[in-house]
């Protein structure tokens, strides 16, 4: 998917500042052992939220405490180079109107789309709604729709 850029070098005017809240949710990082990794942000006073060994694929992620933000690393998982991080989540409150407005800035933006894990039987719309976008070397952002918390995923006060 190609992605447009929204800005005009010449052009000195000042983009209008976007009403459409957008938090980092997470990074995924390259790691070449999970378990090693795994323990080292344990070590770190992370909080696991997902441990799910699928065979060929392995996904982890973790928390720093009282961060919004997670990092996610594991086997199977697209990492690398320049151009190769993959699965940058931005949540948003409304999927539909995070991304009109990114369509209206000029940005490539796929159809809202659902994916589901195999086997969560959850209702609602809450973490299970997508939109892609590249960047302009092609790392991968999803806004995804994040209404209401799962259980556990809020830090006390």
């Amino acid at each position: 998917m190609a992605t447009s850029n929204a800005s005009n070098a010449a052009s000195t005017e000042i983009p209008e500042v976007g009403t459409i809240d957008m938090k980092l949710e997470v990074v995924t990082v390259p790691v070449s052992d999970v378990d090693r990794a795994k323990s080292f942000y344990e070590r770190l006073g992370w909080r696991e939220d997902i441990d799910l060994d699928a065979g060929e694929v392995r996904s982890v992620q973790m928390t720093p405490p009282h961060s919004e933000c997670s990092i996610h690393f594991g086997k199977g998982i697209p990492t690398g180079e320049p151009g190769s991080l993959q699965r940058v989540i931005l949540a948003v409150q409304d999927i539909d109107a995070a991304r009109e407005d990114l369509v209206r800035r000029g940005i490539d933006v796929s159809e809202v789309f659902e994916q589901r894990p195999p086997g969560l039987d959850v209702e609602g719309r809450s973490y299970f709604m997508f939109a892609s976008f590249n960047d302009p070397d092609g790392n991968g952002w999803l806004l995804q729709e994040i209404t209401t918390r799962f259980p556990g995923r809020e830090w006390e006060n």
